[in-house]
């Protein structure tokens, strides 16, 4: 997979790209990251941006000419799946995460200031939120889509096999982890987990994972309740 990431702020998406698993999955192969600076294909002479909004109000607003040119720049653009990361886009969840991974090529847009020239969105797949609150920039979110899905891809993690029982991949919560000691001032490890009955293990976790996912995001219990039904 290749990942093309524009921001205004390419050194800091430099380090991020240079985490363990980013490097793992890079060095078997895998991904291919690539940071553009928005102002590399500004008209500006002085490497200008953004502007003031039609209209009026308060901010500044990233142009569309320079964002499109750099785009065209990146080679095979258009086949790319191209995402423009902002608050206003629907929110980004793990299913979402698995179907990204399965594609060849993303390109992922950093927002700023007070957003996007609206005509971006006419060159772009999709727009993504992480969340229902206010970051200065993009960064944060196009590490987040760089992070959750370089992990889904072959060479990023230790023990691929426990991707099936992480959270959220079939709408439950992750079951609660122990690990040594057995008894610490007095808090103690579930006695299932030290019997070595394997099937109760399995019962117990998918118990846990129930009680945990009704109490902690009702929403989504509601969701798997729906399923079963």
């Amino acid at each position: 997979m290749r990942i093309d990431i524009l921001t205004l702020f390419p050194d800091l998406m430099q380090k991020m790209t240079d985490h363990a698993m980013v490097r793992r999955v890079s060095e078997a192969g895998n991904l291919d990251v690539h940071i553009h600076h928005f102002r590399d294909d500004t008209l500006d002479k002085h490497g200008k941006v953004d502007d003031t909004p039609y209209g009026g109000g308060a901010g500044m607003v990233l142009q569309v000419e320079p964002i499109v040119r750099r785009l065209r720049a990146i080679e095979n653009y258009e086949s790319a799946y191209k995402i423009v990361l902002s608050p206003q886009g629907p929110t980004y969840h793990q299913k979402e995460a698995v179907s990204l991974s399965e594609k060849d090529h993303l390109i992922l847009i950093c927002g700023h200031y007070e957003g996007f020239d609206e005509r971006l969105m006419a060159y772009v797949d999709a727009e993504l939120s992480i969340g229902d609150y206010i970051l200065n920039g993009g960064e944060i979110a196009a590490w987040v889509i760089v992070e959750s899905v370089g992990r889904l891809l072959p060479g990023a993690l230790h023990n691929p096999s426990s991707l099936g029982e992480e959270s959220f991949n079939d709408d439950l919560l992750e079951y609660p982890q122990y690990t040594k000691p057995a008894v610490f001032e007095g808090h103690a490890v579930p006695e299932v987990l030290l019997s070595g009955h394997h099937q109760n293990i399995e019962i117990w976790r998918h118990q846990e994972r129930l009680k945990k996912t009704q109490k902690n995001r009702p929403d989504l219990f509601e969701k798997y309740l729906n399923k079963k039904r």
